[in-house]
Parts: structure tokens; sequence; C-alpha cells
């Protein structure tokens, strides 16, 4: 007999924190001129509470432990790269997206950490409104603090919807921010890293 397959979703989410922000989310669809008791708007007020929470859990998220939960001893002191890592995340200003990636570098002294910790980092700071500017500085600082790196370099290169949807609509423009510590600000390894970075190994 063919085993049926059957797909479950699950949330975890704070009913009361649901429930408040649907309210407002009803009241915000009234102001705009809609109608939030027609059937296609139901239930918007509902997923919208929840796509916002989704969107902004990196709150309730340390990424120092997440880091230190996975920190071992190496002797290895070479440049470790994790590239290309997504990143979704709301501009604080008009909270609307900016899409786009991050390639985080570090030397390691003494200690390394699982690969995946380093992209749970950018993804928690990523999950909170955001400028790019800020999240590329918070990444450095939370790897540099709690490995000890000898250096460590971040660049992330993202779209902004504020820009192509609103104001001055530019469709193709691309934001480049970086911030570099340690080894990193010798331009020989900095050079090194951003080459390594925009080289296609695979």
């Amino acid at each position: 007999m063919e085993e049926k397959l059957t797909y479950e979703k699950t949330e975890d989410f704070d009913q009361d924190r649901i429930e408040k922000l649907s309210y407002h989310y009803k009241e915000i669809l009234e102001l705009i001129g809609e109608n939030p008791d027609r059937e296609g708007l139901l239930q918007t007020p509902g997923r919208i509470a929840k796509s916002i929470l989704f969107m902004i859990q990196g709150y309730n998220l340390d990424p120092e432990e997440i880091l230190s939960s996975a920190r071992f001893r190496e002797d290895y002191r070479e440049m470790v790269i994790v590239k290309d890592i997504e990143i979704y995340s709301l501009c604080e200003h008009h909270m609307i997206p900016f899409i786009g990636k991050a390639h985080v570098a570090y030397i390691p002294d003494k200690y390394i950490t699982g690969l995946s910790k380093i992209a749970r980092v950018v993804e928690i700071y990523a999950r909170r409104l955001q400028v790019q500017e800020r999240l590329t500085t918070q990444i450095k600082e939370a790897i540099n603090k709690t490995l000890q790196p000898l250096g460590v370099a971040v660049v992330i290169e993202a779209q902004h919807l504020c820009m192509a949807m609103r104001g001055i609509q530019k469709q193709n423009s691309v934001t480049t921010t970086s911030d570099f510590v340690g080894a990193f600000e010798r331009d020989k390894t900095r050079q090194e890293f951003l080459h390594l970075i925009s080289t296609k190994l695979h």
C-alpha cells in the first residue's frame, strides 16, 4: 500500500503578540481605504502579524551564544571564508526589504567555529530592523569578540527595495558595505579576501 505523504505546517508564535499586531494591522487596512472584512482580507492582519514576527526573529537570539556553542580549539591560522550568505532584511526607515549576500572571513587564533554558525550570525542580525552599514559592523564585532581571531572581514552587497519601489526608483543599483579589523587592515590580506570572494572556485 502506497504511503500517503502529508505536510503539516508548524508555527511557534506568541499568541498575545499575534492578536495585538493583528488588531493594529486591521486598523491600518481601514486607514488606507480598504475593507478588512471582505473575503480576501479577512485573514490578512493575522498573516502580516506572523510574517513580521518571523522577519524580526533575530531580536530573540544571541549571536555570540550561537558562535560559542560550536567553538573549538584548532591550530589553524589561515583565512576561513563563508561567502554568498543570503540576506533578507528590513530597512528600518521604511520597513521595506533589502536583499543580497554577505561574505565573511576570519583568521583563527586558537579557536574556530562551525561554518554554519557564521551564516547563523548573519541571519540573526539580518532578521532585525536594520541599515546595511550597521548590519556589516555587527557581524564583524560578534565574530571578533567571541572568537578573538587575528582578523575579521565582512562585505555585504544588497539591493534596497526602498530605492527600487519608491523615492528615486532606481531598479538595478547595488549597495556595497565593508568592515575589516585586525589582519584584514593590511592591504595584502584584504586584497586576498576581496579576490577570493569575487572568484568562482567551483
